[in-house]
């Protein structure tokens, strides 16, 4: 962005939390500008050129004295300075030399994303929104069950509530001219101790796309981890393989070695049960590791590239996720997220 690109006041914040969130910025100096640009959304243009010319910009709800500032330079035809910041220390293309971008021009949607709703950031329809302008024709909402409760996971009865949010959010979409676009219903299971899913069969069954993902005894014996994590695999509900080693290699939460199983066994089992291994984009992720991946590839498995969202501003990693499908030399047509949304919603049915 230049100094001559100037954005409208709700433009602004929502770009400048945007940025902050592909930095990986805490989510509490992101919801500040999220929520002032909510708060004048509704207003009328007048009304907000008059408290600025007043100085009482930060008289209105939601609205403190940092983002006043951005808002009145906005409302003053210049690019507040803090975005102009930002730009220059985030708004770089994530990968050198273009690298991913070919498949991330493929992509039709992102299947492992998280809302506010379990330990995202920001509300369901905000995370559309964004999905929306990244070019994406759906995005899965994977908030967490019901036993990672660190995480606020879902139980039946509030994932319940959520898809009926799902629906609101997509008639709202749709009203407002984006019929092409479709927020689908999702959830990252945790895969429990003797690979059983963490929610009921009947909610599982009412959902269009499920990651299972392993959250708990990350450092479980290899041979019990292998049956923990095949049965999974094996189950009807289960269309992605989650993060598949739980390794951390970088980030504020430190490191966390990678589980260890037979991941041959888990990979053929994944290939004979049409589940797809995820590639996690998450930069503190990079799971699996890069032999694991060739691995897989050679296996024959299904993949899956996935932002792992919990912002709306981490929708932009898939491309993290791309620059390692391409240089593993994995087919395109063996992402499942390249796929138009009908064969996804097809193959994903249990």
């Amino acid at each position: 962005m230049t100094e001559d690109d100037v954005p409208t006041p709700v433009g602004a914040l929502r770009r400048i939390a945007f940025l902050l969130e592909r930095g990986r910025a805490d989510t509490y100096k992101v919801r500040a500008f999220r929520g002032a640009a909510s708060a004048i959304l509704p207003l009328p243009q007048e009304e907000l050129e008059a408290a600025a010319a007043a100085g009482t910009l930060t008289d209105l709800p939601g609205v403190g004295a940092s983002t006043a500032k951005v808002i009145a330079q906005a409302l003053a035809g210049q690019v507040p300075t803090r975005l102009l910041e930002l730009e220059e220390e985030y708004g770089d293309p994530l990968t050198a030399g273009g690298a991913g971008m070919t498949l991330r021009g493929a992509l039709r949607g992102d299947l492992h994303t998280h809302s506010d709703w379990s330990d995202g950031g920001s509300p369901i329809e905000e995370m559309a929104m964004t999905a929306i302008e990244l070019g994406h024709d759906y995005l899965v909402l994977t908030d967490h069950s019901p036993r990672l409760k660190v995480a606020r996971g879902l139980s039946a009865e509030r994932l319940a509530r959520q898809l009926d949010v799902v629906a609101a959010v997509n008639e709202h979409l749709a009203a407002a001219g984006a019929d092409g676009f479709r927020l689908l219903r999702g959830i990252e299971v945790d895969i429990l101790d003797d690979g059983g899913l963490d929610q009921t069969e009947e909610m599982l069954g009412r959902l269009d796309v499920r990651v299972a993902s392993v959250h708990s005894k990350l450092a479980m014996e290899p041979d019990a981890m292998t049956r923990r994590m095949v049965a999974a695999v094996r189950n009807p509900f289960t269309n992605v393989l989650g993060h598949c080693t739980g390794r951390l290699v970088k980030g504020n939460r430190g490191t966390r070695p990678q589980s260890r199983f037979d991941a041959r066994a888990v990979f053929e089992a994944c290939a004979e049960n049409d589940v797809a291994v995820e590639i996690n984009a998450r930069p503190e992720r990079r799971d699996p590791p890069t032999d694991l991946l060739g691995l897989a590839g050679d296996i024959g498995c299904l993949f899956s590239i996935d932002s792992d969202a919990h912002a709306p501003g981490q929708l932009d990693f898939q491309v993290l996720g791309c620059e390692r499908a391409e240089e593993a030399g994995i087919d395109p047509d063996r992402i499942v997220n390249t796929w138009p949304r009908e064969r996804l919603l097809e193959w994903a049915k249990p």
